[in-house]
């Protein structure tokens, strides 16, 4: 890893080692809600640790915990130089999984209700997420993303990124308008990576630590070894190979546990040798 910051747009710098809030107000969107104190404890430790880069969405929720919130609650007055990344585009089912989509004109609404959940008068990174739970769709993105692109010309986000897109989906979104940030699954062929890096685009890999996708487990024989070698665990492994692949690379893993926060951001530190899993992008 050549550095421990990323510059965003030109004007925010992160520190590539943050925080993914999903698992704040449950561990899965199916489980229970969490006690909100533990959510709020985990954040203000983050922000103690140095992470000045949280992503969240207004979809992470269940019952009367939401991620958003326990945000707010735990970290106004903001720092200046944190960084708060959300995601508008999937829309809540009956069930509380997030199973539909916005139409293009339900995103101004979206923005707005995290605009006043997060208690901010502008966003500084609003990701358009695209499709389900599985991969990219294929379908275009043009209609949505133009209105996001308003949006940030009205001052109500900063930046724009894009999440589960495929290439043609992305260039689709670049043509409309600055994309400073790609989100899309962790996998071992992280095929938008190079394109990013090239481009001085973020590329910030949701699930990082496996998020439940057997494919990819955390105890996969190769980070096995490297973290016996290495006198670390296998999610520390992860993370400083991710952190390794690339200068644009970020991390965000997420967690509802204080213990778990610490040892994640303790990999920031773990020198990783040159026969550890660090180039994965296939």
């Amino acid at each position: 890893m050549t550095s421990r910051t990323f510059s965003l747009g030109g004007d925010l710098t992160l520190n590539r080692l943050g925080f993914g809030a999903m698992r704040l107000a449950m561990s899965t969107f199916n489980g229970p809600a969490r006690a909100p104190e533990s959510g709020i404890a985990v954040l203000r430790r983050a922000v103690e640790l140095g992470v000045n880069h949280i992503d969240t969405a207004g979809f992470y929720g269940r019952g009367a915990v939401w991620a958003n919130e326990l945000i707010r609650t735990a970290l106004t007055p903001y720092r200046d130089d944190l960084v708060i990344a959300t995601k508008v585009g999937p829309l809540l089912g009956p069930d509380g999984v997030p199973s539909g989509q916005a139409t293009p004109d339900q995103l101004r609404a979206l923005v707005e209700a995290d605009l006043r959940a997060l208690g901010l008068d502008r966003l500084d990174l609003v990701y358009l997420r695209v499709g389900g739970v599985t991969g990219p769709g294929g379908e275009s993105i043009a209609d949505r993303f133009a209105v996001l692109a308003e949006l940030r010309a009205e001052g109500l986000i900063r930046h724009l990124g894009v999440s589960n897109v495929d290439a043609a989906q992305f260039a689709e979104a670049r043509a409309i308008a600055p994309v400073t940030a790609v989100q899309n699954q962790y996998t071992g062929a992280m095929e938008l990576l190079a394109e990013c890096e090239d481009a001085g685009i973020a590329y910030v890999p949701y699930f990082p630590l496996g998020g439940g996708d057997d494919r990819d487990s955390l105890d996969a024989e190769q980070l096995v070894e490297a973290a016996a070698r290495l006198g670390a665990t296998a999610a520390q492994v992860r993370i400083a190979s991710l952190l390794a692949m690339s200068p644009s690379a970020l991390a965000i893993p997420g967690t509802g546990s204080l213990d778990h926060l610490e040892e994640n951001l303790a990999a920031i530190d773990l020198a990783l040798g040159g026969e550890d899993p660090s180039d994965r992008r296939g």
